[in-house]
């Protein structure tokens, strides 16, 4: 197989060592790293995210990291034209694409593909958020199965954005979000794509992962949350679901300790 049709996805769970091991192996192989986590796209989201250290980050090219306002909506459509660009950038300067991350769409959208869905009208995709805003997922959720019964044994009755991407291309399009997705095919039908999974034990994960809460908090992440809030985002938009930020939040507001904060994160984490 060819050396420029190469991609190599590196996957796992939060705290298993991705970022570390694609670094590693970018250097053994002139690998550069392209970013495949939806969290650490955004700016303002450097500790939450776990974003990759400024010393991290001079080591090896990284792409996609801290490229977003949290106030932007960002699909993952959106994701795969960057990184599509991005592989491309690798390819030419002769370097192999390792993209890494915990976003399963993103890894989908690479090995399978996404539908060819035409851009959703910017004052529809606001009506249907002020929609949601109006009358809650609970109701918002029911609407969707009305008019799209596809949907109901694909997306569960709390996932927002899902509920609300659903929405949009149903009404948009006159199809089902899923009819689109059946006549789906991967861009890189032609690359050699090599995909390793991360699986530690889950006590040493366990550890990993309260040692990383740790280190958040002495990174002064709750000044991000604080900086976060004061932008008084819609409530739908992704940058909401960073794990985090809700249970800092409820300690700033007083109804939880700094320790029940730490504790929540560690369990949903």
């Amino acid at each position: 197989m060819n050396f420029q049709k190469k991609i190599i996805l590196i996957a796992g769970p939060t705290a298993s060592g991705k970022s570390k091991l694609a670094i590693s192996l970018s250097k053994k192989i002139n690998g550069e790293i392209i970013n495949a986590d939806s969290m650490q796209v955004y700016k303002e989201f450097s500790i939450l995210s776990s974003r990759p250290s400024k010393s991290d980050l001079k080591k090896v090219k990284h792409y996609l990291y801290g490229i977003l306002s949290v106030k932007k909506y960002f699909s993952t459509g959106e994701w795969l034209v960057l990184a599509k660009e991005k592989i491309n950038q690798c390819i030419k300067r002769k370097k192999i694409p390792i993209l890494v991350g915990g976003t399963g769409l993103y890894f989908n959208a690479i090995t399978k593909g996404i539908s060819k869905i035409p851009q959703i009208d910017k004052k529809l995709r606001t009506n249907i958020r002020s929609l949601h805003s109006e009358i809650g997922q609970k109701e918002f959720y029911q609407k969707l199965v009305l008019i799209d019964p596809m949907s109901k044994s694909r997306v569960s009755p709390t996932d927002t954005q899902r509920t609300m991407r659903a929405y949009e291309v149903k009404i948009s399009t006159k199809k089902s979000l899923y009819d689109w997705a059946s006549n789906t095919k991967s861009d890189f039908l032609d690359f050699d794509i090599k995909k390793i999974f991360i699986d530690i034990p889950r006590e040493r994960l366990l550890k990993n992962i309260s040692k990383r809460t740790a280190l958040m908090f002495k990174k002064k992440c709750i000044q991000e949350v604080k900086n976060f809030l004061k932008k008084k985002i819609d409530k739908s938009l992704s940058a909401n679901k960073i794990i985090g930020v809700k249970e800092i939040e409820e300690y700033l507001h007083g109804s939880k300790s700094i320790e029940e904060a730490v504790d929540l994160i560690n369990i949903r984490t």
